[in-house]
């Protein structure tokens, strides 16, 4: 199916023979040779970009041509790699979405993943509704971001985005483990590779409402570092005093340049 879907855009039989092959070319394991069955070879070059296609005609043209024209009401898909999220003016559309994508998806050889498919209520309208009872919105992760029902400073409905715990637990990781690898390089040398390494996070995350986070960040960057320039001698002399009043300690603050979506 994926080959046929390839061919309606693409015409020159070379570049369909190539994909062909590199669809049965399997993968290594411990240096033998996997043949598949079915499927594209995971931590292949042209995986992803198959993928993308796959879903494009499986899930993105179906949502636009027989999803949308039949809802009540709006109806929007958000789609990147193999995470999307669907938004429905009415739960009963919503409802009816989930139902016909299992079986589309079972048509097609693809399972929705339970542990992370959910049907819940988002947006201005059920926070006013949830105000009277006190109770608070649900919240959901998506690419990286954890999306919250919240308020500006009128008042006003604003979706705030903050970076998620996944995130910010699987970059610290990434920064400890760095810093455990390279304890004993200069100073000015790991000041360079951290600040290069926050900074890249700071560009993906710097919303407006992702400010505290991002400093609750670079000071555990801080924290991590201080402790592994103390590992290196048990005669240290490395006290918060002393290093904050070093230039080559300095990282850099995250600067939030986008506004609030209200």
């Amino acid at each position: 199916m994926l080959q046929k879907m390839v061919a309606h855009r693409i015409a020159d039989p070379l570049i369909l023979r190539l994909i062909g092959k590199w669809l049965n070319a399997g993968y290594m394991l411990d240096g033998v040779v996997v043949r598949t069955d079915e499927g594209s070879p995971q931590g292949g070059p042209i995986s992803p970009i198959l993928a993308n296609i796959y879903l494009h005609f499986v899930l993105d043209l179906w949502f636009e041509k027989k999803i949308k024209p039949t809802c009540r009401g709006e109806a929007y898909l958000t789609r990147f790699a193999d995470d999307f999220v669907g938004n429905f003016q009415y739960g009963r559309d919503a409802a009816r979405f989930q139902k016909d994508l299992a079986d589309r998806f079972r048509k097609f050889g693809l399972e929705l993943a339970e542990e992370k498919t959910r049907v819940m209520r988002f947006g201005r309208f059920v926070r006013v509704d949830l105000a009277k009872t006190g109770d608070k919105p649900d919240t959901f992760d998506f690419l990286g971001f954890k999306h919250v029902c919240g308020t500006d400073r009128g008042g006003k409905f604003a979706l705030i985005r903050i970076p998620c715990e996944k995130s910010r637990r699987k970059f610290l990781a990434k920064t400890k483990e760095w810093l455990k690898q390279h304890m004993h390089w200069k100073r000015q040398d790991q000041q360079a590779q951290l600040t290069m390494m926050l900074r890249g996070f700071y560009q993906y995350f710097g919303l407006y409402h992702c400010k505290p986070k991002l400093d609750g960040i670079r000071r555990e960057v801080e924290r991590q570092w201080a402790r592994t320039l103390r590992r290196r001698s048990q005669r240290h002399r490395l006290y918060w005093c002393y290093l904050k009043s070093q230039p080559w300690f300095a990282l850099p603050y995250a600067v939030s340049t986008l506004h609030p979506t209200v």
